[in-house]
């Protein structure tokens, strides 16, 4: 069950007409109507929104299945924290998750945390590995459970915390289902890996994301560039009109296509010296699903 099917089902079954949903959200009707029918998403800070209206996560939102309307908090969890005292480039290897915030903080400290519903004894299942260089900072997620790629996918949280004064350049290879950037401010991250749902809210600096899968970002606002570097994918960013950039097309036999409303626009680039939209790599799409939120 995709999320606009989630979306009604769970509304109905709260009782809610669109029209009551959409003031309680701060929205139009029409835009009820829109997300309802898979012709485009939530920004992320309606999709907080939704997910407190319906005491659910925006995990459960964006799965492919509903659990239940209930939220479920972490019963099991545990956290690795290491003090950082210059600028650092943070090269991060998680393996595989279910889902990784990553977000920067105001301590000089990186925060590392481990969270899930059903994995027991998460310190002794799973290792944080640190190897400092200079200014370089390895850190290694290690599975000494061999955990299986699919239980991983379905169970594990990672919340990482950069610490704000010390981050300049953040490296993370990862497989998630969904991957939620917010309050993140440093000069670029790379993000190599699968990631089916992206949420990038309240954040700077540049992003860059590698694979050889599609990607489904939503993001508020371009500050610097997002380059999308993929082999026979598509990506679609949902982003407001407001706030586009100039698209650029940097790949060999890549497309992109403009959408809004649900239907394929001609759209011509803004002149934006400083911000980007890219698509790289080979036989990919970039989708700009433009939105009015």
């Amino acid at each position: 069950m995709n999320f606009s099917e989630k979306l009604k089902e769970i509304r109905k079954n709260e009782g809610l007409s669109q029209e009551q949903l959409a003031e309680k959200i701060g929205v139009s009707r029409q835009a009820i109507t829109k997300w309802e029918t898979g012709k485009g998403l939530p920004d992320v800070e309606n999709m907080v929104i939704i997910a407190e209206i319906f005491k659910t996560t925006l995990d459960e939102l964006l799965r492919d299945s509903v659990t239940g309307k209930e939220q479920k908090m972490p019963v099991y969890t545990s956290e690795t924290i290491y003090d950082i005292d210059c600028e650092k480039h943070f090269d991060v290897n998680i393996g595989n998750a279910a889902t990784i915030i990553l977000s920067s903080g105001t301590d000089e400290k990186l925060h590392i945390r481990l969270s899930s519903e059903t994995l027991e004894n998460l310190d002794t299942m799973f290792k944080i590995k640190l190897d400092e260089k200079k200014n370089k900072l390895d850190v290694n997620c290690i599975n000494k459970n061999k955990l299986s790629r699919y239980e991983a996918e379905d169970s594990l949280m990672v919340e990482i915390i950069l610490p704000n004064k010390y981050s300049d350049h953040c490296e993370i290879a990862a497989s998630v289902k969904l991957l939620v950037i917010k309050n993140l401010h440093l000069r670029r991250l790379e993000y190599d890996g699968d990631a089916g749902q992206v949420l990038v809210t309240d954040s700077s600096g540049s992003l860059e994301f590698t694979a050889k899968t599609d990607y489904d970002i939503t993001i508020d606002k371009i500050t610097g560039r997002l380059d999308i570097n993929q082999w026979k994918a598509k990506a679609v960013v949902h982003l407001p009109e407001k706030n586009i950039v100039n698209v650029a097309n940097k790949g060999r036999k890549c497309d992109v296509y403009y959408i809004k409303d649900g239907n394929a626009i001609e759209y011509e680039n803004s002149v934006d010296g400083e911000n980007e939209l890219s698509v790289s790599g080979m036989f990919s799409e970039l989708i700009v699903n433009l939105t009015n939120e």
